[in-house]
C-alpha cells in the first residue's frame, strides 16, 4: 500500500522583549537560578498580571507579515494542567480567540517550485518554567527562570507531506522572525522550538489519520529525523494489523528513535476557561496601522528584488535573503563598491565568505572580514590591481587580521598584478624560448599546448601578470 504523509508543526517562539508577558521580570539568558522570577511568576498568593504591550505589537508584526487576520478582540484563558516548573498550577495562553487567525507562507521545494503552507493561528502565552535533571543525585531542580517570557506559539495547517517540506516551512519562519526582530531564533537557547504533529493515511483517502506529537525537537536536522523515523514506525505498526495510538512521544537525538511520554490530551483535559484577572485584549486601528508603519522589507520582497534589480538568479537571492544578516551584509558590500557588480559581490559572499564562515563555525555578524574590508578587494580586483586568484590570498589575510584593508595587504605582500605590457612580452618570450618542441606541436595544431604556456608564464610571474594581457600576448607570440 502507498502511504500519504501529514504534518503540521507547532512553532515556539520566544519574543524579544525585555521583560515578561505579565510582570516586569527581566528575560535575560543565562542568569542564575531563580534569580529573574518575581511574585508574579511565582504565581504567588494576590499577585496580577500585567499584559506586555510589546509582546502584543510583536504578535502583530507577525500576523501583519503572513497576511493572516488581526482579531480586534482576543480573550487569554487559563490552561490547567499540573507540573514542578509550573508554579501557579494553569498557563496562560489563549484558546478560542487568539490574537492572530488564519494567514499564509510560501516555501520554496527542492524542484524550485512554491508551496503555500496555511498558518491556522498564532496565539499569546507565557512559558512554564524549567526542570533539571542533572547533577542533583536523583532529584529534580526547578529554575524559574524562564516562567512567564513571552512566547507567540505559529500553528500551522496539516498542509505539509514530508519532513523536508517541514524543514522548508520551520526555517522560512525562522527566517521571518528574525526578519522581524521579533525573536533572536536561537534553537540552543530554546528561544525557537518545535513540535511536529505527524500521521500518515493511505494515498487517496481524505481523512487524516491518527497523529503523534513528537516533543524536544531542538534543531532542523533533529526535526527532519524525528519526522522521519515516526513516518517509518507509524506505517510499520499499521502493515503490522495495528493501531496507532494518539498521544504524546518524546524525540530521543542521541538514539535517533521517539519513545511514548503520554496519551495525547484533548483541549479538554486542560479545562479551559477566560482568565478572570485579564481583560480581553482589544487592537484598535490605530495600533495596528502603526505596527504596519515598521515592518521591514520581508524575505519575499527583498528576494524578488535582488532578481529584477541587481539581475541575480533566483538561487543565489534565496541564498543571500535566507537571513537578514546576510542579506544586509551583501548589500552593505555592494554599496561600498559603488553598486557595479552585484553578481561579483553576490559570488564572494555566497562563496568565499560563506565558506569560511562555516569552516570556522561562525555567523555572518561574526565575520572576521567586514563589508566593507570584502569591498576593498573586489574594487582592486575591478581596477586590475590585483587578479581573482590573489584576491583570495588576499582575503585570507583580511580573514587572518593581517591588515586593514585590500590596499593594506597588497603593499605589505607585494602582490600588486603585473600589468606592463613590456615585462609580460619579456616573460613570454623567455618561456617560449625555453619550450621550443612543445611551441612547434602548438603551430602544427596541438592548441590544448596553449594553457601549458598560460600556466609557464603565470608560474614566471609568481601569478602576478595579468592573465587577459597574458593571453592576448602569447596567442600572437604563438602566431609568429
Amino acid at each position: 500500500m502507498e502511504w500519504e504523509v501529514v504534518i503540521g508543526l507547532e512553532i515556539h517562539t520566544q519574543l524579544a522583549t525585555k521583560s515578561k508577558i505579565f510582570s516586569g521580570a527581566p528575560t535575560t539568558y543565562g542568569a542564575e537560578p531563580n534569580t529573574q522570577a518575581c511574585a508574579v511568576d511565582l504565581g504567588l498568593p494576590g499577585v496580577l498580571p500585567v499584559l506586555n504591550e510589546e509582546a502584543v505589537k510583536m504578535a502583530i508584526k507577525f500576523g501583519l507579515a503572513v497576511d493572516a487576520e488581526i482579531a480586534d478582540r482576543s480573550v487569554f484563558a487559563r490552561k490547567n494542567y499540573f507540573y514542578p516548573d509550573l508554579p501557579k498550577g494553569y498557563q496562560i495562553s489563549q484558546y478560542e480567540l487568539p490574537v492572530v487567525g488564519k494567514g499564509q507562507i510560501s516555501i520554496e521545494l527542492e524542484d524550485g517550485s512554491e508551496k503555500v503552507i496555511g498558518i491556522t493561528r498564532a496565539h499569546l502565552e507565557e512559558d512554564a518554567g524549567k526542570s533539571l535533571h542533572e547533577d542533583f543525585h536523583g532529584q529534580t531542580g526547578i529554575d524559574l527562570n524562564r516562567a512567564g517570557t513571552p512566547l507567540l506559539e505559529i500553528v500551522s495547517e496539516p498542509d505539509m507531506r514530508s519532513a523536508k517540506e517541514a524543514v522548508a516551512y520551520m526555517k522560512k519562519i525562522h527566517s521571518l522572525v528574525r526578519y522581524l526582530e521579533i525573536c533572536d531564533g536561537n534553537m540552543q537557547e530554546g528561544s525557537f522550538r518545535c513540535d511536529a504533529n505527524v500521521s500518515v493515511r493511505p494515498k487517496g483517502q481524505e481523512k487524516f489519520g491518527t497523529r503523534a506529537e513528537l516533543k524536544n525537537i531542538n534543531s532542523f536536522r533533529n526535526v527532519e529525523r524525528a519526522i522521519n523515523y515516526e513516518i517509518e514506525r507509524q506505517i510499520d505498526v499499521l502493515e503490522g494489523g495495528g493501531e496507532v495510538v494518539q498521544e504524546t512521544r518524546l524525540y530521543d537525538a542521541d538514539k535517533n528513535e521517539t519513545r511514548s511520554m503520554r496519551s495525547k490530551e484533548e483541549a479538554n483535559d486542560y479545562r479551559y476557561f477566560p482568565d478572570p484577572d485579564l481583560l480581553p485584549l482589544l487592537i484598535e486601528n490605530e495600533l495596528l496601522e502603526s505596527v504596519r508603519a515598521t515592518l521591514p522589507e520581508l524575505p519575499n520582497e527583498k528576494r524578488d528584488r535582488f532578481v529584477n534589480e541587481l539581475g541575480l538568479s533566483l538561487y543565489d537571492a534565496s541564498l543571500l535573503t535566507s537571513s537578514r544578516e546576510l542579506a544586509d551584509y551583501f548589500e552593505a558590500v555592494l554599496a561600498a563598491t559603488g553598486n557595479n557588480d552585484p553578481k561579483q559581490c553576490a559570488n564572494w559572499v555566497i562563496g568565499e565568505v560563506s565558506a569560511a564562515l562555516n569552516k570556522a563555525n561562525l555567523e555572518i555578524t561574526e565575520s572576521p572580514v567586514s563589508a566593507a574590508q570584502l569591498a576593498s578587494v573586489l574594487l582592486r580586483i575591478a581596477d586590475n590591481t590585483i587578479s581573482g586568484k590573489i584576491a583570495k590570498t588576499v582575503f585570507d589575510a583580511l580573514w587572518k587580521g593581517e591588515g586593514e584593508d585590500a590596499d593594506a595587504v597588497i603593499e605589505a605582500k607585494g602582490l600588486k598584478q603585473v600589468t606592463d605590457t613590456g615585462a609580460i612580452e619579456s616573460m613570454i618570450d623567455e618561456v617560449i624560448a625555453a619550450n621550443p618542441d612543445q611551441k612547434q606541436q602548438y603551430k602544427e595544431g596541438k592548441e590544448q599546448l596553449f594553457g601549458y604556456f598560460v600556466g609557464q608564464v603565470m608560474k614566471a610571474s609568481k601569478g602576478k601578470a595579468n592573465p587577459a594581457q597574458v593571453n592576448e600576448i602569447l596567442k600572437k607570440k604563438l602566431a609568429e
